[in-house]
Parts: structure tokens; sequence; C-alpha cells
């Protein structure tokens, strides 16, 4: 079996083998090229002491010497080179307390977390697979090395790492695996909110984010984010529903592809606007437990579940430690995500001023993927009155027509100008000459706005 490696990697290799050590391309990087998949970092692996590393090339940073690891800096590129190690006890279930060098591949390949991910591979011994990566790899499974609690223990982020490594890759996860990852689902309280971040918004946006499932099953998300656990145990019995919350916000995920239909825009294909759509769509119904009533006909309603989800996501996107742009931005779609409107131009005007032009368009993705994951009671109806609001929508972008103050023909200083005392009344006056061109886009010139200013005037 041959594999292509870059340039640089094989060099580095190629340098420290002539210089009598062993060096391999390790872990991911070789996971992917066996998939077919283009790996976005590449690690080697060497028998080097991380002193004789330093002495091999010209330019090197200490990034972990205590760990064993030194990044060699070679035309442009920055590449981890770490010493074959064994890894000692984990006292805080996430990082070794301290790292033993050996010269054998083999155990610093039997420290590593899957056997997907413990695979080494250079063009003089070809591929090492010790573990059965291969075959795993040929099978679709996630699979511990070794004694998965053994592994689960050590790190408590490989939990979690291995329901994302399933999603990204479309793999089950081994039935061991699986039982260990459950059973020692509590030591992900001792990880850090950052890391669990991390994992769960790459699993989101992941092809299969329907592993939030198996998480649940197995006893995980309680740990994390037991808010799911609550969605995924609230029913809907109602006409425009088919499934309990929960199975409806993964399926609702999971009707977000990041293909777009023909004629589409592709604006949600950058990385960050499908994360906030997929985070979006997974947060969107979290408000419906809290909201939840039965009416005397055995009839369940959520009044008020967008409003209450929208103050739910932005405290567990606080607790996760996530930027305040992306707290912001899903907090908003939840709320407004059970928007009804006419696809009449000045509610939709009104509509744009209230949530934003960018919000209004990522609505259209998250509330079709919505309706796709209801009952198919009145589907098409929705879908074509999503239809018309989108055409009313997109022919008010087109020609431009003003939804916000800055979009006026004058601003505070043409206000003062005419007389408007400088302070909270210009924003005042603004705010009216807003809503008259919401309602009458035609009168966003400065000769009419300035005549409704003087016309108000006249009037006190």
């Amino acid at each position: 079996m041959t594999l292509a490696l870059p340039d640089n990697v094989s060099k580095i290799i190629r340098i420290l083998e002539e210089a009598g050590f062993e060096a391999f391309a390790v872990g991911g990087c070789v996971r992917d090229s066996l998939l077919g998949r283009t790996p976005h970092d590449w690690d080697i692996t060497t028998s080097a002491r991380p002193q004789e590393v330093k002495k091999l090339f010209r330019r090197t940073v200490d990034t972990g010497l205590q760990h064993g690891t030194v990044t060699v800096l070679m035309r442009g590129e920055a590449l981890e080179v770490t010493t074959y190690r064994i890894d000692g006890t984990y006292s805080d279930a996430r990082h070794p307390d301290s790292v033993t060098f050996t010269p054998e591949l083999k155990e610093d390949l039997k420290r590593r977390d899957f056997t997907v991910n413990a695979m080494a591979y250079n063009g003089r011994c070809g591929l090492v697979d010790e573990f059965g990566g291969v075959k795993d790899i040929k099978e679709k499974r996630i699979r511990a090395v070794g004694e998965a609690e053994e592994r689960f223990r050590e790190d408590a982020l490989r939990i979690l790492r291995a329901f994302r490594f399933a999603s990204e890759l479309g793999f089950s996860i081994e039935n061991k695996t699986r039982l260990a990852a459950g059973a020692l689902a509590e030591s992900l309280r001792q990880i850090s909110a950052e890391r669990i971040r991390s994992e769960l918004f790459r699993l989101l946006v992941s092809p299969h984010p329907e592993l939030l499932r198996d998480m649940y099953e197995a006893g995980i998300t309680r740990v994390f984010i037991p808010e799911f656990d609550r969605c995924m145990e609230q029913e809907q019995n109602h006409p425009h529903h088919c499934f309990n919350v929960g199975e409806h916000t993964i399926r609702a995920m999971c009707a977000l592809s990041p293909e777009p239909e023909a004629g589409e825009d592709t604006f949600f294909q950058d990385p960050k606007e499908y994360q906030y759509l997929r985070l979006a769509l997974f947060f969107h119904d979290f408000g419906k437990p809290e909201t939840h009533f039965t009416d005397e006909e055995g009839t369940d309603h959520f009044h008020g579940h967008a409003e209450a989800g929208a103050k739910i996501t932005a405290g567990i996107l606080r607790r996760l430690k996530s930027d305040n742009e992306t707290i912001k931005t899903v907090e908003d779609l939840v709320r407004f995500h059970d928007r009804k409107l006419p696809a009449e131009e000045k509610t939709v005007r009104r509509a744009v001023n209230r949530v934003g032009a960018l919000n209004f368009r990522r609505l259209f993705y998250i509330v079709r993927a919505d309706i796709m994951a209801q009952s198919e009671y009145k589907r098409e109806e929705k879908l074509t009155a999503e239809r018309e609001l989108k055409a009313v929508f997109e022919e008010i972008m087109r020609r431009g027509d003003p939804v916000s103050v800055s979009d006026l023909a004058i601003g505070g200083r043409e206000l003062m100008e005419l007389g408007v005392p400088k302070g909270p009344e210009v924003g005042a006056v603004l705010r009216k000459l807003l809503e008259a061109v919401l309602e009458n886009p035609e009168c966003n010139t400065e000769e009419r706005l300035k005549e409704l200013v003087m016309e108000e005037k006249a009037e006190k």
C-alpha cells in the first residue's frame, strides 16, 4: 500500500532516517489518506528524542518538549514531530501526568485513542497497522485501541471524540467502545467547556448529526447538555408534528444540507454560516419543554417557546464559552425562527428592519428545514408560503428598499440643520421617518423626508 506524502513530510522523515532514526506520518493524516480525504494536518512520530530532532533541523519551535513535541519549520510550513512515548497516569482525565520516551513505535501507537487513528506510514516500511485500523475503516466503525474504559479514563474527551469521528466519517461505534463511553460519561464533567464546545459543534455541523441520538441513548448528553435530554423526552401530540421535540430537532438538522437546491444561492456554504444555521436548528425548540401545556382535547401547545428558547440558547452558549457573535446570532435566529408573515412588502420590510437582512435570509433555510422535519400535515402549503415570502424579500433586496435608519436619505446632521434639537429627539425623528419609508419606500428622498420633518414641526 502506497500513500502520497507531502514533500515537506517526506523530507523530514528522510532526514530523520538518514540520521539513524525511525520516523513515520501518524494518526489522522494516515486515516484520512486511506479514506481518500485530504488531511488537514500532518503529524510525524519518531524514535529521535526532542533534542536530537532540534539538532537535525535549522528552524524549530519548542512546542511541548516535556511531551516530546518539536515543531519543525520548513518552507513556510509548521509540522509537529513527536518522540515515541508511553503516557503515565491521567489524574485530570485529560492530560498525562508524565511521559516516558520509548524506542518502540508500537508502544507509541497503543496509547492512542482509536484504531483508525493508531496507524503509521512511511515510504520505506509502508503502513504499520498494529491494531486493525484498516479493517475498522473497511467496516466503518470507531473502536478504541485496547481496553476502551482505560482509554476513556485516560482522557474523558475521547468519549465525545468517538461520536464526533463517527458523525464526520459516517461510521458506527463498536459496542464495547459505546458501552464504555456511556459508563464513564460522568468524567466529562472534568473537561473544560471550550473542549466540549469544540467537539459538540463539529458533530452538529457534520454529515451525521443524528449521532446525537446515540449519545442520548448512551446517557452522555445528560452530562454536558441536559437540556437536549429534556427535548428527547418531550412529546408533541399535535397535527403538525410526528416526532418528539428531540427527534424533530435531529431531523431538522439533517434536512439542512450543505449542498444547495437548484437555483438557490450558496452563501451558507461558508463554514461559519453553516455553523450558525445548524446551531440554530439544534437549539430552535429548546424552549418547548419549558412552555408545554396540553389542552382539554389532549393536544400539546408550546406558546412562547421561541422566546424561551432564545434565552436558554444564550445561556448554554455562554456556558460553553462561545464567542459573543455566535451567541447573539444564534440567539436571534432561535427567537425569530417561528415567525409567520404574509408575503406583503410592507410587512416584510418591517420584519427585515427588526430581524436584519442577513438573519432574515438565514431564516429561510432554518424554517424550511424545520418544516421538513414536521409531519406532512399542510407541508406543501407551508413550503409554498415560504417560497412566496422569499420572492417578496428578494425583490425588496433587489430594489434596495430602505429597511433601516442607515438607509434613510437624510441623517442626524440634516435634521439638526432643520432645527431638530441635538440628542434623543434626533433619534426619535429618524425612527418616525423610517416608519414612513417602510410603509412607502418612494418617500426616501432628501426632499420628501425634509418635508415630513417640517410638517411634523408645524403640527407641534
